[in-house]
């Protein structure tokens, strides 16, 4: 059994250990490759050219010249999809004015001899006159985040660590493809974001974040599956070109090599064949954005209903009326009275006493005080208890019923004509 310090020991070893390993899968040297800016040039490779000179310096001039003049009809064609015999012929001063460089993809060198594999760059704005289209021609699609996914030995690696088939893609031309590529160089945070394992999350919310971030609005992921028959022999390779966050497959085809000296020729004649088959589904709109890559719409809210202003009705209130007086004609007048008042909504009797005291009760929208202040307008005595209210009159007889309104008299029309017409006489 380890003693307690010893086991304190070997603990802080293996913290120290697994912060080294991930300070080390973060900071490694072995991580990142630049694309190469082609925004600026056209690029046509795989110019096989075989020319002989008095001297190898010769036979490699007249190499480049041949690649230049092949090069150019190459383009053209290209351009204008035609046939290559179409393509015009461009004097050399004018293709020394319009190359931007050329690059060596294979060539052996004899004393009068040269034979090579070259690719030709050419000036995008300067070509262009010739070419017959603008610098800008090329209709490019929607930027789209490629993901570079090798898989070798059992193991899947995307830009984690430099490898061949990342190699190809950050080398590969995409000035003149259609298909606008957003290339991730694998330094800084790419190995977190963009890795295997993102390629088989089905989540959205991650991939929006990624997207954006990258500044791009679809998914491409190249695939290649590399099998050697043993280390340093022949090689195969399964390519697939996958589309979206669900890993569509687009189209794939097998390239061999046979060893490992020709695995990056193959590689790259692998990035040439993919961006075709891109290319083509661009054409046929097989590239479009999946929906679910939107952002869902913001929630429906439910209309704001403007809630009208309540009126207020005035509650009704009971009151009991105690009308005193000598005879039933004073009573008689009190209920003439409480039936024609405004705001009194009934009045029922409900003792009466003609040479006493009569009790009506009466249920009146309002207070209890305007009440009784509309039956001191009308000429009783009023007094108030409660909700009792006493009225008599100080004569003999009860004051009288107010006047009923007077209705204007409309003057027939008959005799209205017959003023008119006399007045009209005199």
């Amino acid at each position: 059994m380890l003693r307690r310090p010893v086991l304190a020991s070997l603990l802080v070893a293996a913290a120290l250990t697994a912060s080294a390993a991930i300070y080390a899968q973060l900071e490694t040297a072995d991580r990142g490759i630049l694309p190469l800016d082609s925004s600026n040039t056209l690029e046509i490779g795989g110019i096989h050219v075989d020319a002989s000179g008095a001297d190898a310096d010769s036979a490699r001039y007249a190499g480049w010249r041949m690649a230049q003049r092949q090069g150019f009809k190459a383009l053209w064609a290209k351009m204008h999809n035609a046939p290559i015999g179409q393509a015009p012929n461009l004097p050399d001063g004018a293709l020394d004015q319009i190359v931007s460089s050329i690059n060596v993809e294979r060539e052996q060198i004899g004393p009068g001899r040269y034979i090579a594999d070259l690719g030709v760059q050419f000036d995008r704005s300067l070509a262009a006159q010739y070419l017959g289209v603008e610098g800008s021609a090329v209709q490019r699609s929607e930027p789209m985040l490629l993901i570079p996914m090798i898989v070798t030995a059992g193991t899947v690696t995307s830009v984690e660590l430099r490898n061949a088939w990342q190699r190809a893609w950050a080398q590969f031309r995409t000035g003149g493809s259609p298909v606008n590529y957003v290339r991730v160089s694998g330094m800084g945070s790419d190995p977190l974001l963009v890795n295997a394992a993102q390629t088989t999350r089905p989540g959205r919310g991650w991939w929006r974040n990624l997207v954006d971030m990258y500044g791009a609005s679809d998914i491409l992921i190249a695939e290649v599956q590399l099998q050697r028959l043993y280390p340093g022999g022949p090689a195969r390779g399964r390519f697939i070109a996958r589309h979206g966050p669900d890993n569509e497959i687009i189209g794939g085809f097998t390239l061999t090599a046979q060893n490992s000296e020709g695995i990056p020729a193959m590689m790259a004649e692998g990035t040439r064949r993919i961006d075709a088959i891109y290319t083509k589904a661009l054409v046929a709109g097989q590239l479009s954005r999946d929906p679910s890559l939107n952002l869902p719409p913001p929630p429906v809210l439910p209309p704001i209903v403007e809630e009208k202003p309540v009126v207020q009705v005035a509650a009704s209130t009971a009151v009991q009326i105690q009308v005193t007086g000598k005879n039933v004609t004073i009573y008689n007048f009190a209920m003439a009275h409480l039936r024609t008042m405004a705001g009194v909504e009934s009045a029922t009797p409900q003792q009466i006493n003609p040479g006493g005291t009569s009790y009506i009760l009466v249920n009146y929208k309002g207070n209890i005080a305007s009440l009784a202040s509309a039956l001191a307008g009308r000429g009783w005595v009023v007094e108030t208890a409660g909700t009792v209210i006493r009225i008599h009159s100080n004569a003999d007889k009860p004051p009288a019923l107010p006047p009923p309104p007077v209705q204007p008299q409309a003057t027939p029309p008959a005799q209205a004509a017959t003023s008119n017409q006399s007045g009209a006489d005199r």
